[in-house]
C-alpha cells in the first residue's frame, strides 16, 4: 500500500473549508495584543497565552532589538558546544532564583522541554503516571522515554493512588501533572499529589506552562500557590506565555539539572534559544519581579470574565478552586457546533480558540477563551456582549 494513502484519504480539512467553517491559520497583521488586526479586520483577542501582556512592552521589545544587534540572529549550535551565550547562563541563574530552585536548564521550545526532561529522567523499567488531561508534549516525552506510562482520571486522586499501588516496588516512579490545565483552566490537586508521592516513594513533576505568571507568590506558579515549592522535584515551563518570548525550562536540584544537561538528547542535539528570545524572556522576568501587581490584575480580570459570562446566561464550568485562572472554556459540545460558533464570533470581531478531538473528548468540544493583564473591563464587556449575542439559541446544557 502507498505510504501516502493516508494523506490522500484525509479529507476533513477540505470538508471544513467547503462548509466555510475551517478555523485555523488565521493571519495576524499586527502585534499580539488585546486587540489585533487579523485578515484585515479588528478582532478582540480572547485566544492568546500572553497572560501578562508583555509581548508589546517597550522594554521587552527593546531588549530583543539590543540582543539582535549585539549577538546576531542565532547561535548556530547547541548549548552543549558553541551555542551557550552569557544570556543563557544569566537567564537560568535569574529564573532559578525566582523559582527558589537550585538550577534551571533552558530548552529551545516548551514542547521540547517536556521531551528533553522526560526522555532523560525516565527509562525502561521506570513508571510515569500522568493525569489524562496533561499536555500532548508530556505524552510524547513519556513515549520517547520508554518508561511504562499509566494514566489516571483527571484530578482523581483515588485513581492516582490505585495506579501507584499497581507499580512494582523496585521501579522508579514519576508523577507528572499540568499545574494549570491548558484547556479547562483547572488547577491540579497538588497537595494530594505530593502526599501520595511521599507515601509511595515517587518523584513529582509539574508542567507550569500556564502557571508561571498566573499563580503563586509574585507569579511563581502552582507549587508556590499551594506552599509546596520544596516538595515538587521538577518544574517545567515555557517562555512563550507569561514571559512573552520563545523557549522553555526545567527547574530542579543541581544534581538533576546536571544529569539532564548531559543526557537529554533533545537538549544536546538542538540549537540553543536565539539571542533575542533569550533577552526578551529575561526582560519579561525582570518586569514580573518588579511588577507583581500584574499577576493580581490578571486574576481580577479573569474573575470579571467568569462573572460576566454567568451574568449573560452563558454556562461555564465551576473552577476547582476559588482562584480564577485566565483560561475560561465555553462548552460547545459537538465539533459542528464549535466550528459554527467560532466562525460567528470571528466574523463578529472576537477571536477564540476552537478545541476539538483529540484535545477534548468527542462530545466535550469547547471554545477556549483566555485573558491578559492588559485587557480592560470595557473591552471584556464588549467581547462578552458579542459572545452572548452569538450564543443566542445555543444549548447550554
Amino acid at each position: 500500500m502507498d505510504l501516502f494513502k493516508k494523506c490522500q484519504d484525509y479529507t476533513l480539512v477540505d470538508d471544513y473549508i467547503e462548509k466555510g467553517v475551517y478555523p485555523y491559520f488565521h493571519m495576524l497583521e499586527s502585534r499580539q495584543d488585546v486587540e489585533v488586526i487579523m485578515e484585515g479586520k479588528r478582532r478582540i483577542m480572547l485566544g492568546s497565552n500572553n497572560y501578562l501582556g508583555l509581548t508589546t512592552h517597550p522594554e521587552v521589545v527593546e531588549a530583543g532589538i539590543h540582543a539582535f544587534e549585539k549577538y546576531g540572529s542565532g547561535c548556530s549550535g547547541s548549548r552543549f558546544l558553541n551555542g551557550t551565550l552569557e544570556l543563557h547562563v544569566e537567564l537560568e541563574r535569574r529564573l532559578a532564583a525566582f523559582l527558589h530552585k537550585e538550577a534551571v536548564v533552558t530548552f529551545s521550545t516548551g514542547f521540547q522541554s517536556n521531551l528533553g526532561i522526560l526522555s532523560a529522567i525516565l527509562g525502561r523499567g521506570d513508571y510515569v503516571i500522568c493525569d489524562r488531561e496533561n499536555h500532548a508534549s508530556i505524552y510524547d516525552g513519556c513515549r520517547l522515554s520508554y518508561a511504562k506510562m499509566l494514566r489516571y482520571r483527571h484530578n482523581d486522586m483515588a485513581d492516582l493512588e490505585e495506579k501507584l499501588q499497581s507499580v512494582p516496588q523496585e521501579a522508579g516512579i514519576l508523577i507528572v501533572t499540568d499545574g494549570v490545565f491548558s484547556m479547562s483552566g483547572d488547577i491540579a490537586n497538588l497537595p494530594e499529589i505530593v502526599r501520595l508521592a511521599k507515601k509511595y516513594g515517587a518523584r513529582t513533576m509539574v508542567d507550569d506552562a500556564h502557571g508561571l505568571g498566573v499563580l503563586g507568590e509574585g507569579g511563581r506558579g502552582t507549587a508556590s500557590f499551594f506552599g509546596l515549592e520544596n516538595e515538587v522535584d521538577i518544574y517545567m515551563g515555557t517562555f512563550s506565555k507569561s514571559l512573552a518570548s520563545l523557549g522553555g525550562y526545567m527547574a530542579s536540584s543541581a544534581q538533576v539539572a546536571n544529569y539532564v544537561r548531559h543526557n537529554s538528547r533533545p537538549f544536546i542535539f538542538s540549537a540553543s534559544i536565539t539571542p533575542p528570545s533569550c533577552a526578551t524572556a529575561l526582560k519579561a522576568l525582570e518586569i514580573l519581579e518588579k511588577e507583581p501587581e500584574r499577576v493580581e490584575r490578571l486574576a481580577s480580570l479573569s474573575r470579571y470574565a467568569r462573572e460576566g459570562f454567568c451574568a449573560r446566561g452563558i454556562k461555564i464550568r465551576k473552577a476547582a478552586t476559588d482562584y480564577p485562572t485566565p483560561i475560561v472554556p465555553l462548552y460547545t459540545y459537538t465539533a459542528e457546533n464549535t466550528l459554527e460558533q467560532a466562525k460567528k464570533l470571528y466574523e463578529a470581531g472576537v477571536y477564540v480558540n476552537p478545541v476539538l478531538p483529540p484535545a477534548t473528548a468527542p462530545n466535550e468540544c469547547l471554545l477556549r477563551t483566555s485573558y491578559m493583564a492588559t485587557h480592560t473591563e470595557a473591552l471584556l464587556d464588549e467581547a462578552m456582549d458579542i459572545v452572548a449575542a452569538c450564543f443566542t439559541g445555543h444549548e447550554k446544557a
